[in-house]
């Protein structure tokens, strides 16, 4: 028979889950939340452990499974823009991290591998996994630049994505279009925060001073399409002044960016 301690298995479940969360938020570009990843990491030991006892193995269903990893990702991810994304990548790497000791499990034979080995496999994946994401993080970086619009008093400040898909120009001057989203631009209109999430004519003849809206044509895979686009006085790209028009997207957002350059 075999015997489980479980302040082995608690012990062993929480380190487990915090490294795997940890993963999991430097894989999604997040800012570190330790605290909340111990939390959701002790509710993983304490389900580990409530699985063996007495009455309780019923807890090892698929579907209990499931939910308080459910619960787990609510605790460590909550409140993160995009939290069901978070979620499926903690699942993900935890899948990667159980079929490396499943894998394990079926080489020792009795099913019951040493815990050193157990424990070397685990960090071999961990480090695996933290390349990965160090790698991805570091491309992601590669193709990101800081911008700075100046209109008036009044900057704001955030980092654009460079694609080098983007051939939207001015069609007067010829100048290239740098994508913003309406929350990037909200320093430079304050009280009209809400103007800029309408569409592009409804902007066009709503906002007020300090700049004039005008309409911009662009193609796109669904077709021709108008983005409500303006001037600032100043714009600059990674410390450089750059003649650029700016135009409202909400498409222009995503990990770790608020416009596309």
């Amino acid at each position: 028979m075999n015997i489980i301690y479980a302040d082995t298995l608690f012990a062993l479940s929480v380190f487990t889950d915090y490294l795997l969360l940890v993963v999991t938020a430097r894989f999604c570009s997040l800012r570190l939340r330790r605290w909340r990843y111990l939390a959701a990491a002790v509710l993983g030991g304490v389900y580990a452990v409530a699985v063996f006892l007495p009455g309780l193995s019923w807890l090892a269903h698929p579907l209990c499974e499931l939910c308080t990893a459910g619960f787990m990702g609510l605790l460590a991810f909550g409140g993160e823009e995009k939290l069901f994304r978070c979620c499926a990548a903690f699942l993900a790497v935890s899948a990667s991290f159980g079929g490396a000791a499943w894998a394990v499990c079926m080489r020792s034979g009795d099913g019951t591998p040493d815990i050193r080995l157990l424990a070397a496999v685990f960090l071999g994946s961990y480090a695996v996994l933290t390349l990965l994401s160090c790698t991805r993080r570091r491309r992601a970086r590669e193709h990101r630049v800081g911008v700075t619009l100046t209109l008036g008093p009044r900057r704001a400040a955030f980092t654009a994505l460079e694609d080098s898909g983007n051939c939207l120009t001015d069609p007067i001057t010829c100048d290239r279009v740098l994508l913003a989203s309406p929350a990037a631009l909200r320093p430079l209109f304050p009280g009209q925060e809400a103007l800029l999430e309408l569409g592009a004519v409804e902007l066009v003849q709503s906002v007020a001073a300090p700049c004039r809206f005008r309409l911009l044509q662009c193609g796109s895979i669904g077709g021709p399409a108008l983005l409500a686009a303006f001037r600032p006085d100043a714009v600059t790209v990674d410390g450089e002044k750059r003649p650029l028009l700016v135009a409202v997207s909400e498409n222009a957002r995503g990990d770790g960016f608020e416009g596309i350059f």
